[in-house]
């Protein structure tokens, strides 16, 4: 079977250019976008080292030997209080403390014996087989779900939900329920972590995707202060890059109270991305089909248990301009199945089955429509009487804005053919 390409047609519109406004979410995106970030993801090899980091790392080893153990000797089940020579993911997670303290030794150790006392009050090691009653959240709030094309393990958030004041009384209206919530949201990072392999050269931290889309700022800002100060002491260097997607405008407000809360590598890490783009933002990181639809991508609520996914294919159809994704080669009675999403929509779609003959008609398998911004992934199947190519049609041509979408699909055999 031939390979499915997107053919374009009618020349592209050229947009109007906009009075830019200079805003703090402008000025901080073009800041993240074209700056030369100082963080670097740790190889946790120890020949990059420089020598002054190796004499550190030497160093903290030595103490660590040399002091007792503290209220747990080790950490996610890698020991800490021996010769660590004998297991490489001790250096990895004795480097990520000392990357948190810029290479001290003493700050470093200090930090880490926090850190073990904390786990052991929060009893951590346990967390992760408690029913914490959740379930309404899971999938919602705060989930992992899938990887980034580097293979990071991917942690979503969205408070949006606590919006609803009857919503945000049910989980954050007392000091127990703020706990509580406390105590999930650090099972759905340490279900995270699970995920890590805490091998020199390896995957050994994750990607945080936050939506800010309707975030109740004055409600949560309590509980994101002890989230963020919980994480950043108890979990150094565990994230690669924080993406935050559907930022609005009071985004300003926000980033003025987690600010003194948060290292200047912390900072480094960030990606912005406004309202209406998250989709082109999320492809540069992750692949559509580990991308959840309501993001613009194709994966499902269940769709990554029976394994990774069917890979998915890009394609971007620019302002004024309509693309047609071309899946050639289909056999008689075959059934097609396919998915397809344009981030943003706010265009028009269809589909049709065209076959080989000449002689025979164009069957308009979906008419075209109008997809609304808030339509998720188009899921649709045919089965062919005859063989022919299947075109999916995405027409953007009433909009200046470009768009990226993306789309999979699967042929089989019928063993029945269609009747008339």
């Amino acid at each position: 079977m031939e390979a499915a390409s997107p053919n374009s047609s009618l020349q592209q519109q050229t947009p109007k250019s906009p009075l830019k406004k200079t805003t703090f979410i402008n000025s901080l995106m073009e800041a993240t976008s074209l700056r030369t970030p100082s963080f670097k993801e740790d190889t946790y090899l120890i020949s990059n080292l420089k020598n002054s980091e190796k004499k550190a790392l030497k160093d903290f080893k030595a103490r660590l030997l040399s002091s007792t153990p503290g209220p747990l000797d080790s950490m996610w089940g890698i020991p800490l209080f021996h010769n660590t020579d004998d297991d490489p993911r001790s250096d990895v997670v004795l480097l990520k403390f000392l990357r948190a303290r810029d290479f001290k030794v003493q700050d470093s150790l200090n930090m880490l014996l926090k850190c073990l006392n904390w786990r052991k009050e929060f009893q951590t090691d346990a967390v992760l087989e408690e029913e914490l009653g959740f379930k309404e959240l899971e999938g919602i709030v705060a989930y992992m779900h899938g990887f980034d094309k580097e293979g990071h393990p991917v942690c979503y958030n969205a408070y949006g939900v606590f919006k609803d004041k009857e919503m945000y009384e049910r989980f954050f209206g007392d000091d127990e329920k703020l706990k509580k919530f406390l105590r999930w949201r650090v099972q759905v990072l340490e279900r995270g972590i699970k995920l890590l392999n805490f091998k020199p050269g390896g995957i050994n931290s994750l990607i945080q995707v936050t939506d800010l889309k309707d975030m109740p700022k004055r409600e949560l800002r309590v509980a994101s202060n002890h989230i963020l100060s919980l994480f950043q002491d108890n979990y150094p260097e565990m994230v690669a890059k924080k993406i935050f997607v559907n930022v609005p405008w009071y985004f300003s407000l926000l980033y003025s109270i987690f600010s003194p809360f948060l290292t200047q590598r912390t900072k480094s890490k960030f990606v912005i991305s406004k309202e209406g783009n998250v989709a082109e933002t999320l492809y540069k990181f992750i692949s559509p089909e580990y991308i959840p639809v309501q993001y613009g991508g194709l994966s499902r609520t269940g769709d990554l248990l029976n394994g990774p996914p069917k890979p998915a294919s890009e394609f971007t159809v620019k302002g004024g301009e309509k693309v047609n994704i071309q899946i050639d080669g289909i056999v008689a009675s075959a059934t097609i199945t396919w998915d397809i999403v344009v981030g943003g929509w706010e265009l028009d779609y269809s589909a049709e089955f065209v076959p080989n003959e000449v002689t025979s008609y164009t069957i308009a398998v979906e008419k075209p429509r109008r997809v609304t911004a808030n339509e998720e992934a188009i899921h649709n199947s045919f089965t062919t009487k005859e063989a022919g190519k299947l075109v999916l049609s995405v027409d953007n041509l009433f909009s200046d804005k470009r768009k990226v979408g993306a789309y999979r699909y699967v042929v089989r055999k019928s063993a029945v053919v269609p009747k008339d």
